[in-house]
């Protein structure tokens, strides 16, 4: 999957094609967007990436669109440039799109479209051609049906899919990518580690990673920090995903729910903390949402 996903990454870079990255969060969806975009022939020219989940609702139009000087209040008397206009020439990253309100939706069809934006306060017309990846974790095709993402939105932005499968899909990736990163800390905080143990090795190939690159990345950096002989041991990573204190003193009921708590925030961490994320974690976990509300209390 992960093959077939790089060949096609190569074989689209070469377009202005708009792509639409799918995969769960952390799986590398924007180190994938910046590969096509530095293959392109806009590789010298600007990548600008936007996390659409991560602005409130009522800054995403002066965010994507800029504004003009005294459009309203607190607006800098000079203006701003928007990522459209920052990025007319080159690549525009449109992360987590599927967050985006179903309002700025329409306003981003039409910019692409007409392939203009007007700044916020503004009246004139701008010409933007940005070279346009998007990514989501969402089931974006399933929110078109639900009428929660416009298809004709979809349908401009999924021209090519490519879908980035899960690490826990991705067999002895783990152990390289593993290995590259204990090799990348270990020079940023001045240690001499030379790998991990096997049985270390092994307990990382057997998870499931919820959290996919960016857990296994956070996992590794903590047992560089900590570890205090030649390999990186299990002990110490488990210190980082079920902190032995935090074990100390209980019953088998306590360490039983704590031990739920944790594999339900490892699915919240997937599948989102609102409340699609929850009902589709107490799905997986064949509980009701009730129950999930009990045990994260």
């Amino acid at each position: 999957l992960l093959v077939n996903a790089k060949r096609q990454a190569i074989q689209v870079s070469g377009s202005d094609v708009s792509v639409l990255l799918a995969g769960e969060t952390g799986t590398g969806k924007e180190v994938f967007a910046r590969a096509i975009s530095t293959l392109s022939k806009r590789g010298e020219d600007v990548f600008m990436a936007i996390n659409c989940g991560a602005i409130p609702e009522n800054l995403i139009e002066t965010e994507l669109f800029g504004y003009e000087g005294g459009s309203f209040t607190g607006a800098k008397a000079t203006g701003k440039l928007g990522k459209f206009e920052m990025a007319k020439d080159g690549t525009l990253f449109l992360n987590e799109i599927g967050d985006l309100p179903y309002a700025m939706q329409v306003k981003i069809l039409r910019a692409l479209e007409e392939k203009a934006i007007t700044r916020v306060g503004g009246h004139q017309s701008i010409k933007v051609n940005p070279r346009i990846i998007s990514a989501s974790h969402r089931d974006l095709s399933k929110m078109v049906g639900e009428g929660k993402f416009r298809e004709d939105l979809f349908y401009r932005l999924n021209v090519v899919p490519i879908y980035i499968p899960p690490l826990r899909d991705r067999g002895y990736d783990i152990i390289l990518l593993a290995r590259y990163f204990l090799e990348h800390f270990s020079g940023i905080y001045h240690k001499e580690l030379k790998g991990f143990t096997a049985e270390c090795e092994r307990y990382l190939l057997g998870y499931s990673f919820p959290g996919n690159i960016r857990e296994l990345k956070n996992l590794v950096e903590y047992g560089v920090i900590f570890e205090e002989n030649p390999l990186v041991g299990l002990d110490n990573i488990l210190n980082k995903m079920k902190p032995k204190e935090q074990l100390d003193s209980k019953n088998l009921s306590e360490m039983t729910k704590i031990y739920e708590k944790s594999i339900i925030e490892s699915y919240l961490s997937r599948y989102g903390d609102h409340v699609e994320g929850k009902a589709k974690t107490a799905q997986k976990l064949g509980i009701s949402m009730a129950t999930l509300y009990r045990k994260l209390d």
